[in-house]
């Protein structure tokens, strides 16, 4: 199949570019006139890779090749710097899904840590939208901020540093989100920050905290309470020989989710998330 090399096919000054080494070793580099960059393997010159069509092998002053690809958020948020653990994309892709992040949207979070899901949040508001993330300490935040400019998203988020118990500054987002030992001692606050049908979301390691979490967001107008975890099983790509790989990435955190609500009436006992059997039967095809 030929493809026409049309100019949004071309790579171009600016552009975040990813190479991989025949050994599968990722490299990312913004494209800027006169600059190289430097490895083991010899030297590429950012003038050779612009204008050139995304996919297509290029060479260090060496031979030595790579392949030129487009990073996507999942390539990027795996090498994100960390001083942190940092979210899985395993989570973060639901998390986004689940809470309706799009553009020209205000989202707010708490417990910046490393920054990987405040990158995530901005990739997706777009260049209308706003990330406000908030942490205690600056230091942490630092490296946040670093991973932003890395991605050219610093534009889109606000670091602030605040005790949330404080309250949050704002009153009409869409989202927000806590990665937070303790999100249950902030359930009012967060409250006061959604618009009414505003997205909350947390992540816990523990079903003690969890458990502590439902409790208070049920006195508190939140509804369509929502608990998993996310589980992700790879295969080896082999069509002679498919099976799984010896490891899984199981366990990564407990998922919380709920959506504030203006009526008492919601509340977690009977507004589970998780369907009925009626309504899982109007989810099958008759034959």
């Amino acid at each position: 199949m030929n493809k026409t090399n049309t100019t949004s096919a071309l790579t171009r000054v600016g552009d975040l570019v990813q190479l991989v080494s025949p050994t599968n070793k990722k490299f990312f580099i913004r494209l800027t006139p006169g600059m190289q960059f430097h490895t083991h393997r010899g030297v590429v010159s950012h003038d050779d890779l612009i204008g050139v069509p995304w996919g297509s092998e290029v060479y260090s002053h060496t031979g030595s090749r790579y392949l030129l690809l487009r990073p996507t958020l999942h390539d990027l948020l795996i090498e994100t710097k960390r001083n942190t653990q940092i979210m899985y994309p395993k989570d973060i892709g639901y998390i986004l899904l689940k809470m309706g992040i799009g553009e020209g949207q205000t989202v707010i979070e708490a417990g910046t840590g490393s920054g990987a899901l405040t990158s995530a949040f901005a990739w997706y508001i777009g260049k209308e939208g706003k990330v406000i993330s908030y942490d205690l300490r600056a230091d942490i935040q630092n490296l946040a901020r670093k991973n932003l400019q890395n991605l050219g998203l610093e534009d889109r988020v606000t670091l602030k540093v605040k005790d949330i118990g404080l309250g949050f500054d704002e009153n009409d987002a869409d989202a927000l989100f806590l990665d937070l030992p303790n999100p249950f001692d902030y359930v009012e606050q967060v409250f006061n920050a959604l618009k009414p049908g505003g997205n909350f979301g947390a992540i816990l390691p523990t079903t003690n905290q969890v458990q502590k979490l439902l409790s208070v967001l049920g006195r508190h107008r939140f509804g369509f309470l929502e608990v998993c975890e996310i589980l992700i099983r790879y295969y080896r790509p082999f069509a002679d020989k498919l099976r799984p790989t010896d490891r899984m990435v199981a366990h990564t955190g407990y998922l919380v989710f709920a959506r504030t609500m203006l009526a008492d009436a919601f509340s977690a006992a009977g507004n589970s998330a998780l369907p009925s059997d009626d309504d899982q039967h109007a989810f099958t095809v008759d034959e």
